[in-house]
């Protein structure tokens, strides 16, 4: 397989390879110093000769980073192998310590030269290299104990969709959508109300002959997200975010995000100084998307809704 081909998403094919071939040699190493250990065994070989007395297998996994059942298997082969015994710990039956036999300790000796010339094998190899692979593995570790690259993957499909979204100025061909979309997330958690209702039907009324605006998300000419920009006659708030839903099939791909930011981008272009929203704390995922948006709670303005519970602004500059 030519890996340079395939590039960077081949990593973890690249180092399997290459741990093949480097495990390969190291069977070989072992049997030129006459060694009988199997590079498999090493990890734990290694712990148990500098940790000098018994140890009990979830110690031993944590420490050398591996799962418990292959601590297990691989002790099996060394008891197997008589260099390592197993005894139960005195105050909890339950646990195993183990630790290295009299054969074991012995080649913790007889390996001591090996250890020297491997060591200096490896360092004098990255020497000739121009990217040191055990510091930039260091480095990829903690990047992704940091952040798993499953969540960076997550992260990069939301990028990638997000770029296909585009967002358009509501037209009365999505009124139906605007209307759908908003009555499914409302009745999956509350009821309709007679606000809901009037606004709903007749949002040009309601919302965008009294100043107002809707925006609408459309991926491949479906429309899977809108949200609404509506006049407020108060003297602090200029504009009430309100009416944003989602649909089910988008949730979770950052369209509620974009079209918060392309509203507050809207308000601003209006001359906005202060956005209000109204919520309840049950959707969770709604008020942590207004937060990262940078809605603060507040508590100073009475709503029309039953269902509301929480207040929030957003301060522009």
């Amino acid at each position: 397989m030519d890996f340079d081909k395939i590039g960077e998403m081949a990593l973890g094919s690249r180092l399997r390879a290459l741990s093949d071939k480097v495990t390969k040699d190291a069977e070989q190493v072992y049997n030129l110093y006459n060694v009988e250990l199997k590079p498999k065994w090493f990890p734990v070989f290694y712990f148990l000769s500098n940790y000098k007395k018994e140890a009990p297998i979830t110690l031993i996994a944590k420490e050398i980073n591996q799962s418990h059942p292959s601590i297990i298997k691989i002790v099996r082969e060394m008891s197997k192998a008589k260099l390592v015994q197993e005894k139960k710990d005195k105050l909890d039956g339950r646990k195993n310590n183990i630790s290295l036999t009299k054969k074991g300790l012995d080649i913790s000796v007889k390996i001591e030269n090996q250890y020297l010339d491997v060591e200096s094998a490896i360092k004098n190899t990255l020497q000739q290299t121009n990217h040191n692979i055990w510091l930039a593995t260091q480095e990829f570790e903690y990047l992704l104990n940091e952040k798993s690259l499953l969540t960076r993957v997550i992260e990069e499909k939301k990028i990638r969709l997000s770029s296909e979204i585009n967002i358009v100025t509501y037209s009365p061909e999505h009124h139906s959508a605007f209307k759908k979309l908003n009555e499914e997330w409302i009745t999956t958690y509350f009821k309709l109300e007679n606000i809901d209702k009037e606004t709903l039907n007749n949002p040009e009324s309601y919302i965008l002959k009294k100043g107002g605006e809707i925006l609408v998300a459309i991926q491949e000419n479906e429309v899977i997200g809108v949200c609404a920009l509506i006049k407020m006659q108060h003297k602090k708030y200029n504009y009430e975010l309100a009416k944003m839903a989602v649909s089910s099939k988008y949730q979770g791909r950052g369209v509620g995000y974009l079209l918060g930011k392309s509203i507050i981008k809207k308000a601003k272009s209006l001359g906005a100084s202060n956005l209000y929203l109204e919520s309840n704390t049950i959707l969770k995922p709604a008020i942590s998307l207004y937060e990262k948006l940078g809605f603060k709670k507040i508590a100073d303005h009475h709503s029309p809704y039953e269902r509301c519970n929480i207040q929030m602004e957003l301060k522009l500059d």
